[in-house]
């Protein structure tokens, strides 16, 4: 399955850590599909972060809103992609140490499986293990 998506992107050098995380969780918050940062360098030798937001189309002009309004940012850069996806669902599973929920996804000649995070993190708790060893106990 594809879709079309809008990466929008802005540098950040003059912004505190916990001001670029802010900015991450109000975007993913207002529908961002994801919102990331990656270690760059800038001129004059400073380091940065590219603050990258990718939403809806429908959802850019709101975005762009949010990216200026929650960094210092003086602009940002616009790009239309074209996304190929898995489709995706989500079931529930009994196992011996309770309800674990999978994440499915297929296509384009992929399937995988997946439990969700959560719940392995859950049974791990309490039952005193380690995450590794409660992967190897659902698989």
């Amino acid at each position: 399955m594809t879709d079309e998506i809008i990466e929008l992107s802005c540098n950040l050098d003059d912004m505190t850590p916990e001001g670029v995380g802010f900015a991450l969780e109000t975007l993913l918050a207002e529908g961002a599909l994801d919102a990331f940062t990656t270690a760059i360098g800038m001129k004059k030798s400073r380091p940065g972060v590219m603050l990258t937001c990718l939403c809806r189309p429908e959802e850019g002009e709101k975005m762009a809103r949010l990216l200026l309004r929650h960094t210092t940012t003086l602009g940002i850069r616009e790009t239309r992609c074209k996304r190929y996806i898995l489709e995706r669902s989500l079931e529930e599973r009994e196992t011996e140490y309770g309800p674990v929920r999978v994440k499915r996804s297929e296509g384009f000649g992929v399937s995988r499986e997946k439990p969700e995070y959560e719940d392995l993190c859950r049974i791990a708790r309490e039952r005193g293990l380690s995450l590794e060893e409660v992967r190897k106990l659902i698989k």
